[in-house]
C-alpha cells in the first residue's frame, strides 16, 4: 500500500470516527474539512482544464452539499446572532461557489475559503476546550 493510499485509509478511519461519536464539535470539525478540501479540489480541477470535467463537477457540488448540511445544522434559538453570521458566511460560500462555477473567476472561492479556515482555526480551539 503506498503512503498516500495509507494516509487516506487513515484519515477516513477518522472522519468515520468522528461521524460516528457524540461529540457534535468533532462532526463539525470533519465537516469543515472536508468542505475546505473540496472547494481547494474545486478550483484546483478548475484551473486545470479550460472545460468543466467530471471531477470539478464532483467537488463543487460536494462543497455545495456540506454548506448545505452546515446551515441546516444551525440553531438559531441557542446560537443567536453567532448562528446568523455562519448562516451569512455559509450562504456567502455558496454563492462565489456558483459565480466561480459560472465565471471560472475564483477570486469570490479564494475569500470564502480564507473566511471558512478562519471559522475553522476558531472551532478547532472551541473543541481544543470542550475536550479538556
Amino acid at each position: 500500500m503506498t503512503n498516500r493510499k495509507m494516509m487516506q485509509a487513515y484519515q477516513n478511519a477518522d472522519r468515520q470516527a468522528a461521524a460516528e461519536s457524540d461529540n457534535p464539535h468533532a462532526l463539525i470539525a470533519v465537516l469543515f474539512d472536508e468542505l475546505l478540501r473540496s472547494m481547494r479540489q474545486f478550483l484546483t480541477q478548475l484551473e486545470q482544464s479550460e472545460e468543466t470535467t467530471e471531477e470539478t463537477n464532483t467537488h463543487f457540488s460536494r462543497s455545495l452539499t456540506i454548506l448545505y448540511g452546515l446551515q441546516s445544522s444551525l440553531n438559531f434559538e441557542q446560537g443567536g446572532e453567532i448562528a446568523e453570521n455562519l448562516f451569512r458566511l455559509y450562504e456567502y460560500a455558496r454563492q462565489q461557489l456558483l459565480s466561480t462555477m459560472r465565471t471560472r473567476d475564483v477570486a469570490g472561492t479564494v475569500a470564502a475559503i480564507d473566511a471558512l479556515e478562519n471559522i475553522r482555526d476558531a472551532w478547532q480551539q472551541i473543541e481544543g476546550q470542550v475536550a479538556k
